[in-house]
């Protein structure tokens, strides 16, 4: 064996070495959170504070924001003194005519959600603000509001809470 080939069986050993040796791992969770400053978060309850009240609305909302925190950070959820706080309440639900048909009746009925959010970091107090965060969902006149509710509602309620998560530490 010459010395080219020493030295190309060695530098081959060496990069199967180190490539396997390392590995890479990506998170795209879209959170951009500096866990060393940021250990905890609070999520208040959000009241319905709505003319309009569909019951169990409340508690979807509410188990859906906490779950979609758990499921992307790392962060633990607290009752009180949270490095990251969440608060504030569900202030219009609310359906109207989104369409109208031939006939001149009504096509399609949309449905809307609007949450106001109050965001407290405590550990960059810059980062506060308070904002709506708004979303809607469509259904066929032909169908009732009751056969569509608990779908559209929930279905509000995750893109509300992705809304929620971008705006808060997301950085979006």
């Amino acid at each position: 064996m010459d010395w080219r080939s020493k030295i190309l069986t060695t530098t081959c050993l060496a990069a199967l070495m180190l490539l396997t040796a390392c590995s890479v791992s990506y998170k795209f969770n879209g959170a951009s959170i500096d866990y060393s400053k940021t250990k905890t978060i609070q999520i208040a309850e959000f009241p319905i504070r709505s003319n309009y009240v569909w019951g169990p609305m409340g508690p979807l909302f509410n188990n859906e924001l906490r779950d979609h925190f758990m499921a992307h950070t790392r962060l633990t959820q607290v009752k009180r003194n949270g490095d990251l706080k969440i608060e504030g309440e569900i202030t219009q639900y609310q359906q109207r005519n989104k369409s109208v048909s031939a006939e001149g009746y009504s096509a399609q009925t949309e449905l809307s959600m609007t949450v106001n959010v109050r965001f407290t970091n405590n550990a960059n107090h810059s980062e506060d603000f308070e904002r709506t965060f708004t979303a809607n969902q469509s259904y066929e006149t032909t169908r009732s509001l009751n056969e569509v509710q608990e779908e559209l509602v929930t279905q509000m309620c995750k893109d509300i809470c992705d809304q929620i998560f971008n705006a808060t530490v997301a950085n979006w």
